[in-house]
């Protein structure tokens, strides 16, 4: 088997892992809010709190578990994240209170979900293919991540119409156990596939990796902006149902809403990834963290409508995970792939410091207002900050860095 051969079927399997792992968790967190919150007679910031968590938690565990695919490869790595998952999602049906809630639907799924998606992908992925085509080939792969929600969503909704809650956990918990086959697969097929390593790249240790990326105001800035993404999209996912039911929109709009996000997130990530490829990345970054702010705005100046919301999800989905391929093909590009999964892990830690709060503040000013009008205009005026940190990052590599100094 060449290379290219099996670069296609090693992005045929992640593609796959993704769209379960980040449409089951998409799924989870956009439609069962009510209907356990109903059930177990919550307010809205108990579940906002679980989602909040198993944010936090991703995120925390994203350095070390891109570490370990780092270090040890990614077989061990994604194995346990389907486990974990499938183990988080069965515990969740069975709940009796908050605190099972935030232990298996925060914790066991955060660090699941933390072993099946993105830095640990791109720890194989990035040392899979060509530095030209990274970009091409993070954004194919998130785009997958986008359709799984696309698919999952109204999947998992026909299961809560028609079989409840607690059986549509058990029902997406079977779909995250075919992870786990997957996941070898896609392992043996990233270490049969890695190209060769420069030398001195291969020499450097974790903690002068660390030292290096922290030293440099670049990486900094990729990780403000990268908490922004974090906030916007969460806040987003968690609560425009709610929001919607609250405005009076019938429920199946809010469905087909989140549906469409995944739907068009497909093609926006993957021209993201295509155009960070040919253009400056940090421009790119910029453009779609302005036009966030830009579609949230036009969406609540706007007269609600049916169709006004599916044209928000439309806009909104076609920027939504377009951060990840030029944010992690940065990473790549600046400071090399072989700590890829660990750097790239924790600038994903601050994306998930802000997707906590998207979601959680999203409940708790909900609970105290109730209205979701602050973290509205707090979503925009974040959307501006993060265009404008992005601007002065410096994507040159290192070594061309230190090179041109020198000189």
């Amino acid at each position: 088997m060449t290379n290219p051969q099996r670069i296609v079927r090693a992005l045929l399997a992640v593609s796959l892992i993704l769209g379960i792992a980040m449409g089951t968790r998409n799924a989870f967190s956009g439609l069962f809010l009510q209907p356990i919150s109903g059930d177990m007679k919550w307010g809205r910031e108990v579940f906002s709190f679980t989602v909040a968590l198993q944010n936090l938690v991703w995120g925390g565990a994203q350095p070390f578990i891109g570490y370990i695919a780092d270090r040890y490869g990614a077989r061990r790595v994604l194995l346990a994240g389907a486990g974990l998952y499938t183990l988080g999602l069965v515990w969740t049906a069975f709940l009796s209170n908050s605190v099972t809630l935030a232990l298996s639907g925060g914790v066991l799924m955060g660090v699941a979900v933390a072993c099946t998606t993105y830095s640990v992908a791109y720890s194989v992925l990035g040392k899979m293919v060509e530095p030209t085509r990274r970009a091409w080939a993070f954004g194919i792969s998130a785009a997958a991540g986008s359709f799984g929600q696309f698919f999952m969503i109204p999947v998992g909704q026909f299961f809560i119409t028609h079989h409840g809650w607690s059986n549509s956990l058990l029902g997406l918990a079977a779909i995250t156990a075919t992870m786990a086959p997957l996941g070898w697969y896609f392992a043996r097929l990233g270490d049969e596939g890695r190209l060769p390593q420069p030398a001195v790249t291969a020499q450097v240790s974790a903690r002068e990796a660390l030292r290096t990326a922290f030293a440099d105001r670049s990486y900094t800035l990729l990780t403000l902006g990268y908490f922004v993404c974090g906030f916007q999209v969460v806040f987003i996912g968690a609560h425009l149902t709610p929001y919607l039911l609250d405005k009076g929109v019938a429920a199946h709009v809010g469905v087909a809403a989140l549906a469409l996000v995944g739907l068009f997130n497909c093609f926006g990530t993957y021209l993201a990834g295509v155009l960070a490829g040919k253009l400056p990345k940090r421009y790119v970054l910029s453009f779609i963290y302005f036009m966030r702010s830009v579609v949230i705005v036009i969406f609540l100046a706007l007269p609600l409508s049916e169709w006004t919301v599916y044209a928000f999800a439309a806009a909104i989905g076609f920027l939504w995970l377009s951060t990840v391929p030029p944010t992690n093909a940065i990473i790549a590009q600046v400071y090399g792939v072989r700590y890829l999964g660990m750097l790239g892990g924790i600038v994903f830690f601050s994306h998930q410091i802000g997707s906590f709060l998207g979601a959680w503040l999203g409940g708790k000013l909900y609970d105290a207002s109730g209205n979701y009008n602050t973290v509205w205009m707090l979503t925009i005026a974040l959307g501006v900050f993060a265009a404008i940190v992005h601007l002065p990052i410096d994507e040159r590599a290192l070594d061309a860095r230190q090179a041109h100094s020198a000189a």
